[in-house]
């Protein structure tokens, strides 16, 4: 398939996994309005940005390969949101978020945003140390991801720990698929071709925008639901 059929079937992938969540917000369950909003705009702006590349925007030549930086647009504004919807359910039933921990998600999510930019817009060594500083701060999220954030989800339930574990290991499964992609595409060692990159960034986001927001909310649901039929049976 050309690139331009994959943008357009990603593009139609946000817009249904938004109504999606427009349509679960109606019936909430319990969960709260925000998870909810957060769900809708991930797939609003990442469909936005694919939008940009349909139209033939959103791209720079650096050296002879195509630069997407309409991805890192999209990604600047959607992995924050994603990781806070992942440490929002771990503090599903604490009334006082840590907002701290939520500011050094976003924070390492943003610097290894900005590094995997600066290494695609780079030529020769200084692309390697740029993508280098992205795995250093990939790995930090991951670190906080298993590890604080995750002990906030079991200290609250094995039943929502569950929750948590499986919207985590979705999510993170996923995000190693990038570094992967990015470093065995053109930007990389040049052992995937340019379709087949393009093909691999249509369906891995894909699967952690829309596939994981799914994920965590139904988690949450059926929590909330859980929750509600045992407080009926008392």
């Amino acid at each position: 398939m050309t690139e331009s059929i994959w943008q357009g079937i990603y593009i139609t992938c946000m817009a249904l996994g938004a109504l999606l969540f427009i349509a679960w917000s109606r019936q909430p369950r319990g969960v709260p309005a925000s998870e909810y909003l957060i769900a809708t705009a991930i797939p609003v702006w990442s469909g936005l940005a694919y939008l940009g590349l349909l139209l033939g925007q959103g791209t720079v030549e650096v050296d002879g390969q195509t630069t997407y930086y309409a991805r890192y647009i999209d990604w600047a504004v959607t992995t924050p949101l994603l990781l806070t919807a992942l440490a929002l359910t771990a503090m599903f039933r604490q009334a006082r978020k840590n907002y701290t921990l939520i500011g050094a998600l976003i924070f390492s999510d943003l610097v290894m945003i900005g590094s995997g930019l600066v290494a695609d817009l780079s030529t020769g060594s200084a692309r390697t140390v740029w993508f280098l500083c992205g795995v250093v701060a990939f790995l930090i999220v991951l670190g906080l991801i298993w590890g604080p954030v995750r002990a906030l989800a079991a200290r609250d339930g094995a039943d929502l720990k569950a929750v948590y574990d499986k919207s985590a290991g979705f999510l993170s499964v996923l995000w190693v698929a990038y570094p992967t992609i990015w470093a065995l595409g053109p930007s990389g060692i040049d052992l995937l071709s340019q379709p087949v990159e393009t093909a691999l960034f249509v369906i891995v986001p894909v699967l952690s925008k829309v596939g994981f927001s799914i994920v965590d909310l139904s988690g949450l649901r059926g929590l909330r639901a859980v929750e509600a039929g045992r407080a009926a049976a008392v």
